[in-house]
């Protein structure tokens, strides 16, 4: 009698890099053997990918833990992971909570997935937290999507904003080289992919860490060399970026996104707060007015662009006043779309000691009407594309209408319309918008002149 296949399951919490170490940590367990299973309760290894950027995110994680770990009583051979930020983050304390847990991993550790998973087969219970060199990744994630593609380019971040728990537990900034990232977007490429996502904490931190500078005494191997550098791959036919951090967002990136034509017309770059005291003691490093200067410069360039960002309300200490300069700044601005997030307390960061933190009926208040405004300005962004054709890569069926397809134009507004999976999957299709909403669109296909581009009126 043939076993049957041990199999595994992955649950992601947060941002776009666990995402991306979640497709790497996959290829690893299907390299070993594993098969992918879409039941927690059927798999042999469950890995939690875990985020601890808020307090709510990190109490799921410890949620799903409890239900498998009364499993693993009555099934011994169950294996449970805990990767990511909350690893990091708790390290052995994690093991004292929850003593059913084998192996506990923080981010920096992903690509040593094998060697850890050994120790643990051979009897051992883990703990990998320690500070370590990011080795270039030679691990074939398990991508989520056939059409589109995370690239990591920088891990790690330097900053040191004072509620933010990321320096903490990802590490020190650590840059992949050029020749390394150009070389998985060839193999992405050959695989059929079309859109590449370039991916860092402070992505426009890229390169600081690695060697050289020109003739001029500029720094070389910057977010806008790399940029230029893998801008021709061939199949390639899109490609993005995140996060940035305004304060390193520079005229001579923004000049190369307006320059190169498959950088899509999308920034996402948080601000926090819209006001300035505030912005000072989050240790963000810019004004509000520096702000608005980096996205007037976007729009000088690249008029049509998008802009998305993120926002903190309730910061200890934030006043009525203070909070109300953050919903002019997001008047004044007109945000496609806005992540917000009341103030959490996160453990090691400075601003979680301080005495002047703010009720939570404070900040359940200021949230529900900063995401109001978010819906009222992204709902008015939204009008500028009816009647306007829209280049949109078909990514997947719609799975609320089986008839339609949906994909992101380049603005990356997700966009519906009729079409065939089996026939769109991967396709750059040309479609009248003819419905808008906040933050979605639909439309129809259009057989489009000559010349005729994305975004145009006909």
């Amino acid at each position: 009698m043939i076993p049957a296949p041990r199999r595994y399951h992955i649950t992601t919490f947060g941002c776009q890099m666990n995402k991306a170490d979640s497709e790497r940590m996959a290829g690893i367990l299907e390299t070993m053997g594993f098969q992918w299973s879409e039941d927690a309760n059927d798999a042999d290894v469950i890995l939690y990918n875990t985020c601890t950027i808020r307090d709510n995110a990190e109490q799921k994680v410890y949620s799903y833990l409890g239900r498998q770990a009364k499993r693993k009583h009555e099934q011994p051979d169950l294996t449970l992971i805990v990767a990511g930020c909350v690893a990091q983050q708790e390290g052995e304390t994690l093991l004292r909570r929850v003593p059913e847990v084998d192996l506990v991993m923080g981010p920096q550790h992903a690509n040593r997935l094998q060697d850890l998973l050994e120790q643990v087969f051979n009897g051992s219970q883990v703990v990998a937290t320690e500070p370590v060199h990011i080795m270039e990744d030679i691990t074939q994630p398990r991508r989520d999507s056939t059409v589109t593609a995370w690239v990591n380019v920088i891990y790690g971040c330097n900053e040191r904003c004072t509620y933010c728990v990321v320096p903490n537990v990802r590490g020190v900034e650590q840059s992949r080289t050029p020749e390394a990232i150009g070389a998985e977007m060839e193999q992405l490429a050959q695989l059929g992919y079309k859109e590449v996502t370039l991916l860092g904490q402070n992505i426009d931190a890229y390169g600081r860490d690695l060697p050289g500078v020109t003739p001029e005494g500029r720094r070389q191997n910057t977010l806008t060399d790399l940029l230029y550098s893998v801008h021709d791959v061939v199949g390639i036919e899109r490609l993005r970026f995140a996060t940035s951090h305004p304060r390193y967002f520079t005229e001579r990136l923004i000049r190369a996104c307006a320059e190169l034509p498959k950088v899509c017309e999308h920034f996402h770059i948080p601000f926090q707060s819209g006001d300035n005291d505030v912005l000072k003691a989050m240790g963000r490093g810019y004004t509000r007015e520096k702000y608005r200067r980096i996205i007037d410069t976007v729009r000088h360039y690249i008029p049509d662009a998008a802009i998305s960002a993120d926002a903190i309300v309730a910061f200890p200490g934030e006043t009525e006043a203070q909070f109300e300069n953050t919903l002019q700044l997001v008047k004044d601005i007109g945000f496609d779309q806005l992540n917000t997030a009341a103030y959490s307390p996160r453990p090691g960061t400075p601003a979680a000691l301080w005495h002047n933190q703010l009720p939570e009926e404070v900040k359940a208040d200021r949230l529900q009407r900063l995401n109001h405004l978010v819906s009222q300005t992204a709902a008015e962004r939204s009008q500028r594309y009816l009647g306007r054709i829209e280049e949109v890569l078909v990514e997947e069926q719609n799975p609320k209408n089986p008839a339609q397809v949906m994909g992101r134009t380049r603005t990356n507004r997700l966009t519906f319309f009729p079409g065939q999976i089996e026939q769109l999957r991967g396709q750059l299709v040309p479609i009248r918008v003819t419905e808008v909403r906040a933050f979605s669109l639909t439309g129809e296909p259009v057989e489009t002149a000559v010349g005729e581009r994305s975004g145009m009126l006909v």
